[in-house]
């Protein structure tokens, strides 16, 4: 059994098989995986505990066409049509990302039904879910509103545009309850809240969960909700999941959160939402477009915090990160079953 502390998940696990050993045999095998930015100390790690694994460090997709057919596994990052054209040999792909929707989107991966993709699922949710609350907070307590009063040096109690509000008795949704969205959901019931969520699967919800719906129920869910924390992947089945029709549901005065994907989001029915009074305020870790270029209406829109899409950062993000890198390559080596497999055509 993995650690505790070890991020990332079991279910669905595959072996990714080299051929023409497996088994026993794996080990007697010298294997090739092409990694983009790893240190020299990160490689010397995954060679303590996947001694078998051959490392090769390259820094661009054409240097890895150049590996390509020596490749048994390789970065997500460094995977192009032509690449898989040429390794004949590839039978796990790692995204060092949680969101894989260009990976699975490139024509090769889906057709391969011997390839192995994982990805990072499970290793930033600390991390965005303390920044998606900060964000809330933010806007909830009118911070933005003092802060600028800090940086004109006024003492000024003048009352903000709108009335900041207590998180306590107010009801939170949490749209896509997986690893990042409990976490959300955590932090929101420590401040009080009621917390509602949505899940495809039949997983059961955590003890601090009142109620789980599926997705299908989302637009009944809506008004119930005083914010929504959209924490879905980006899929054919998510894309612009919040349109017009879906922010009208909305519970008038309610607060938005965006960690997962931009495109989520219709951008414009958002503005004209905030601009109308609808919903309270957004607080955008990711847009649609992104990067979101100056001058867009975005930018100007009343009670909307934005960030560029760094909510994961942290020195915590990046433990966990490599602990499941590096428990993926040790496992790659000794033909285990890998943590954190995808299912290509569900899209996550």
């Amino acid at each position: 059994a993995q650690p505790p502390e070890l991020p990332g998940s079991d279910k669905n696990a595959r072996i990714a098989r080299v051929l023409p050993a497996d088994g026993a045999e794996r080990e007697k095998v010298t294997l090739t995986f092409l990694a983009m930015g790893l240190s020299d100390e990160q490689i010397a790690e995954a060679g303590s505990v996947a001694p078998n694994v051959r490392i090769v460090r390259v820094t661009s997709r054409d240097e890895a066409m150049e590996h390509a057919a020596d490749a048994d596994g390789a970065d997500g990052r460094l995977i192009t049509p032509e690449f898989l054209a040429k390794a004949s040999r590839l039978c796990w792909v790692h995204s060092p990302s949680a969101g894989v929707e260009r990976l699975v989107a490139l024509p090769g991966v889906q057709e391969r039904a011997d390839l192995v993709v994982t990805n990072a699922r499970g290793v930033h949710g600390p991390a965005i879910a303390d920044h998606a609350m900060g964000m809330l907070l933010s806007l909830t307590r009118q911070l933005p509103h003092y802060h600028d009063a800090q940086e004109r040096g006024e003492w000024s109690r003048e009352a903000p545009k709108s009335e900041a509000i207590a998180l306590q008795g107010r009801t939170m949704l949490v749209v896509g309850i997986g690893g990042i969205g409990s976490e959300i959901a955590q932090r929101a019931h420590a401040f009080g809240m009621r917390i509602i969520a949505t899940r495809r699967s039949d997983t059961p919800a955590p003890d601090y969960v009142e109620r789980v719906g599926k997705p299908r129920e989302l637009a009944a869910m809506l008004p119930e909700a005083d914010v929504v924390a959209i924490c879905v992947p980006l899929t054919s089945e998510t894309e612009n999941l919040f349109d017009d029709a879906m922010i009208r549901r909305m519970k008038p005065g309610a607060y938005i959160i965006n960690i997962a994907r931009g495109r989520i989001i219709d951008t414009d029915a958002l503005i004209a939402a905030l601009k109308d009074g609808r919903i309270a305020g957004a607080a955008l870790d990711v847009t649609d477009p992104e990067p979101l270029p100056a001058g867009h209406a975005l930018w100007s829109a009343p009670n909307v915090l934005i960030t560029p899409h760094i909510a994961a950062d942290g020195e915590l993000t990046d433990q966990r990160w490599w602990a499941l890198y590096k428990e993926n390559l040790r496992r790659f080596g000794a033909g285990e079953p890998l943590l954190n497999c995808v299912d290509v055509a569900a899209g996550y």
